[in-house]
């Protein structure tokens, strides 16, 4: 691999393998934007036509008759260290962009991408060439939620990848924490207001959705109500970490979000917040961090006013109750009877 610098082998922290999104794009005329952080690489197969022209395995505008330049932002979807950055112009000849740009900026919480800020240029303005990896080092040295690529003036890009070291929040991390709404874990969807278009079993399934039928989505609703889930813990326990997943779902994520639990063995009717009613963005990760939350048996997402979520997880720790309830079940359930 003579000439590919090693930071290649370090991880894409942009991928959709690994959470990442392409959040806006001022265009995509030609070739969706999203097509920028696929974990495969291009394809291409020619004479293949579809309604905007040849299909492009890569994010392409439209030709541009005034000033100005094009710009795609994608968050990060392991937030970290920079070290180098892959603009990769493949098949792209008569149409890819004479110059690229890419800048990056750190954000908290889940902004909107009109609400970033604090841009900072990571690859000055440079010259691509058709059909290429491009590999330009990044010197800043400073943990990036974020990373914009702008093209001069426009055209299209196959893929943009961004690798470097991952840092996690440490007020994210808990230690010892098990995700008590996981299927794996003993967790059960008991109840749920709608699963027109897929299950709500897929909410608390392993692993991460890779395409929007893998989560749970409702029809859409002409009422003034909203669309619930309801799971039963996998034991009695306290949940100090919930995350909302809207992975795939673009025009049809949900507006808003609320957590709420109850005890069972206590007062199975009264429910109190576990996270309260919360904006939430499409096609993103969500965690929250949860304070003095009660020990609950069952949660039940409520999403305003319906739509679709990829995956719930409410990491925490069990009772002692609650383990000693899994132990026990566990017991029984595996037990030989003797001859």
């Amino acid at each position: 691999m003579s000439g590919v610098p090693e930071w290649v082998h370090l991880p894409d922290l942009a991928s959709r393998g690994v959470g990442g999104s392409v959040v806006w794009a001022n265009d995509e005329s030609f070739a969706e934007r999203e097509n920028l952080i696929s974990r495969a690489e291009p394809v291409h197969r020619a004479g293949t036509f579809g309604h905007k022209g040849q299909v492009y395995d890569g994010w392409e505008t439209r030709r541009r008759r005034e000033p100005g330049d094009d710009a795609a932002v994608v968050r990060l979807g392991l937030p970290g260290v920079v070290r180098g950055v892959v603009v990769d112009t493949a098949f792209f000849t008569g149409n890819y962009p004479p110059f690229a740009t890419v800048e990056a900026t750190s954000a908290v919480g889940h902004p909107s991408p009109e609400e970033l800020a604090g841009w900072e240029v990571v690859v000055p303005r440079s010259p691509l060439r058709g059909d290429r990896k491009h590999h330009f080092d990044v010197a800043v040295r400073r943990r990036f939620t974020h990373v914009r690529l702008i093209i001069h003036p426009d055209g299209g890009v196959a893929r943009l990848r961004v690798h470097g070291e991952p840092v996690p929040d440490p007020g994210l991390l808990l230690p010892g924490a098990v995700d008590l709404a996981a299927l794996e874990n003993g967790a059960a969807v008991v109840g749920c207001s709608d699963m027109f278009y897929s299950s709500p079993n897929n909410l608390i399934a392993p692993g991460q959705a890779a395409v929007m039928g893998e989560g749970w989505e409702t029809a859409r609703r002409r009422d003034d109500g909203h669309d619930w889930v309801e799971v039963r813990l996998a034991g009695a326990g306290v949940v100090r970490l919930a995350e909302l997943d809207t992975s795939h779902f673009k025009g049809n994520a949900p507006g808003w979000a609320a957590v709420r639990g109850h005890d069972a063995r206590v007062a199975p009717d009264r429910w109190f917040d576990l996270l309260p009613r919360t904006r939430l963005q499409p096609d993103t990760r969500h965690r929250f961090r949860l304070d003095a939350a009660p020990e609950a048996t069952h949660a039940r997402l409520e999403v305003f006013p319906d739509g679709g979520m990829a995956r719930l997880r409410l990491f925490g720790s069990l009772t002692d109750d609650g383990m000693s309830d899994l132990v026990r079940q566990y017991q029984v359930l595996t037990a030989t009877s003797s001859s």
